[in-house]
């Protein structure tokens, strides 16, 4: 795998090591993160280690983890999940484990290195996520790295009772 850094935010991907479970069940069970995600149930390890046995390990998603490389710590996760090899697409996501990282430009330059990841290595052409559409500085972040809106699913999800809405953003190959 090609060296994916940007020097400017101060950030590198690596590939998720089993060493990383316990900070990845962490970060995934805050509040402060559950709360963007449209599926909140709590995460386990369990869960985790299904995820790795049925979408990482068979190919069909890949895991990153965005390091500081000031004094490689752990900052956060991206990832693309449910690669489909015969139309070149994958679901993109993100989340940024550690709150003091939040708000430097940490996400949207990971979401660029995760895109040149997956046109480079993984000779994707569209990429896309879903995003609830109150989470503006996502949405922004996502524009910022070259994702373009192509659609909201008006009450697509229903969460706790509540529907929302879903912005549904893609990028494309160059």
């Amino acid at each position: 795998m090609r060296e994916y850094i940007d020097r400017a935010a101060g950030i590198y991907l690596r590939l998720m090591e089993e060493a990383d479970t316990d900070l990845i069940i962490a970060w995934r069970n805050r509040e402060d993160v559950r709360r963007n995600f449209i599926y909140r149930e709590p995460f386990t390890r369990q869960g985790h280690e299904n995820w790795v046995n049925t979408m990482i390990r068979p190919g069909r998603a890949v895991q990153m983890i965005i390091v500081d490389s000031a004094d490689d710590t752990p900052l956060g996760s991206v990832y693309i999940r449910d690669i489909d090899r015969g139309h070149l697409k994958a679901e993109y996501g993100i989340f940024i484990g550690v709150p003091q990282a939040r708000g430097r430009g940490i996400g949207t330059a990971a979401a660029r290195l995760m895109l040149r990841y997956c046109f480079e290595e993984e000779g994707l052409h569209r990429i896309y996520l879903r995003a609830l559409a109150g989470n503006r500085q996502a949405i922004r972040s996502y524009e910022k790295a070259g994702f373009v809106r192509e659609g909201c699913l008006r009450e697509d999800v229903c969460i706790d009772g509540e529907f929302y809405d879903i912005v549904w953003m893609a990028a494309i190959r160059p």
